[in-house]
């Protein structure tokens, strides 16, 4: 079959149980196309083809026994920053270009689990800092829709391989709209879960307090079907919440559009830098939100100007303490002949990290010095339950907060933005780390150069089934989710 590539997870599941194909087939059709059209794509760091049969093989038994999970069988690519054990994993970092991990992070445990055959890893922006996946030791990867943009970031790669058709689904992580940004930039569907949802631990971490994994798809069924293999509790990862968790493929019309309230806060459609065909797409969108039976509520979001700063200030703070660890002696790069201690650490460092590490390494460890942590991080944390503050006083009168993902589409590779331009493209991300909240991206148009624009749902805690209904309910409307690439429309 020739169009395996095409079928959600849900189709995929059930030919894969009625014999239609086996696992050793689906496996072999993505790593043929993954030959053909990854080298023009550039998604995956490492291909684990062999690994990929064998976890096939093992699938296609447990099917035959009739004792098979519903996504066994199914190919996924890993975003770089899980550990995956035997298999190298960079973190996109030259410091960690020759770490091999002894154990699997949870959520590749979880996904081994239920039996899904594991691809490859897949590109990102080093240790998760940036927007576009430029930042990546081993180079940029494309955006599917327009190969001389970017994908967005940091999760660029696992965008871009499942806009490809190089996987069905990927896993993403999310520090400040790094799964919702380039599921936009690259139209599709992603869901950033509440802090503590998904298991952080293997998840090489960035900032502890912001980060947190989550599903990247075609469609919100999709990563419904991923949500229910890894979200949960976990023992091992102290941040992880235990509490029960929902059936998301049971609840996908669970949540009745007709009577959502729909808040509208009129200060994120005043942005400076707002590009008019994203508002145009997103306000489409919310108009036939509207026709399925929302309602549309002005809320006030007093706090929207303080999100980049604070985030800028807790998100380089938290990394500049979770990369020191990375000095040349433990594990990861380190510098040749290093005539003492200190030139060990300086070259390691200075020669591991790239550019855009550095500097908020640099941010961070300035925030923390002696003197500035009471200025700059104490103030910082203490505006960030405002913002938590504020979205709740929102979540009294709405049921969920619509926005934008992002106010442009993909832009250029090499474009060259300054650290501050690329930094204010997150602004309608960044808050949903700083409260710990739900947030998902739903493709909704293109804007005149036939680039993918995303609209951006916000929930209050724990409302992941109720964002993937609302937006599956959306895609039962709507074809957007269903466009795409020419590339993708490649046979290997």
């Amino acid at each position: 079959m020739t169009d395996l590539h095409r079928l959600s997870i849900r189709e995929l599941s059930e030919g894969l149980k009625t014999a239609q194909f086996s696992s050793r087939e689906l496996t072999e059709h993505y790593l043929k196309r993954i030959a053909h059209i990854d080298p023009k794509v550039k998604s995956y760091v490492t291909v684990t083809a062999e690994q990929a049969l064998a976890e096939a093989d093992a699938a296609d038994a447990a099917l035959k026994s009739g004792n098979a999970h519903a996504l066994a069988g199914i190919p996924l690519a890993h975003k770089d920053i899980f550990c995956t054990q035997g298999i190298k994993t960079t973190a996109g970092s030259k410091m960690l270009d020759n770490f091999i991990s002894p154990y699997d992070a949870t959520v590749v445990v979880k996904a081994k689990a239920a039996g899904l055959v594991t691809l490859g890893k897949v590109n990102m922006d080093e240790f998760a800092m940036g927007s576009t996946s430029e930042n990546s030791y081993v180079g940029a990867t494309s955006n599917p829709w327009a190969l001389d943009h970017v994908p967005g970031g940091s999760s660029g790669g696992s965008a871009a391989a499942v806009a490809a058709d190089l996987a069905p689904i990927a896993t993403g992580t999310d520090t400040g709209g790094s799964i919702r940004q380039p599921a936009s930039f690259c139209g599709l569907t992603g869901l950033k879960p509440t802090y503590g949802r998904v298991s952080r631990f293997g998840m090489i971490a960035y900032a502890s307090s912001l980060d947190q994994g989550g599903p990247m798809a075609r469609s919100a069924e999709d990563c419904a079907y991923l949500m229910n293999v890894i979200a949960g509790h976990d023992a091992k990862d102290s941040t992880s919440i235990n509490k029960e968790v929902d059936d998301y493929v049971a609840n996908l019309n669970g949540t009745a559009v007709k009577g959502l309230r729909i808040g509208i806060p009129k200060q994120y459609f005043n942005v400076a830098g707002l590009d008019a065909d994203v508002k145009a797409r997103v306000e489409e969108s919310l108009k036939k939100l509207e026709e399925m039976g929302a309602t549309l509520v002005e809320v006030d979001l007093n706090m929207t100007e303080a999100y980049v700063p604070t985030y800028y200030l807790i998100a380089p703070a938290e990394a500049s303490s979770n990369l020191s660890r990375f000095d040349g002696v433990r594990y990861g790069y380190r510098c040749e002949n290093p005539v003492d201690l200190m030139d060990l650490y300086k070259r390691s460092r200075s020669e591991g990290f790239g550019a855009e590490v550095q500097r908020r390494i640099l941010i961070g460890t300035y925030a923390l010095s002696a003197g500035y942590y009471d200025a700059y991080y104490v103030k910082a944390q203490k505006v960030r339950r405002l913002i938590q503050q504020d979205f709740l006083k929102a979540f009294e009168n709405v049921d969920v907060i619509a926005a934008p993902s992002a106010p442009t589409t993909a832009y250029k590779i090499g474009a060259n933005l300054s650290p501050t331009e690329m930094y204010l493209g997150d602004i309608y991300t960044l808050a949903v780390n700083l409260a710990g909240l739900p947030a998902i991206n739903a493709p909704v148009g293109f804007d005149k150069d036939s680039l993918p624009v995303g609209l951006q749902l916000i929930g209050n805690y724990w409302s992941e089934s109720q964002l993937l209904s609302i937006v599956h309910q959306y895609q039962q409307n709507t074809d957007w989710h269903t466009k795409r690439a020419a590339i993708a429309e490649e046979n290997a």
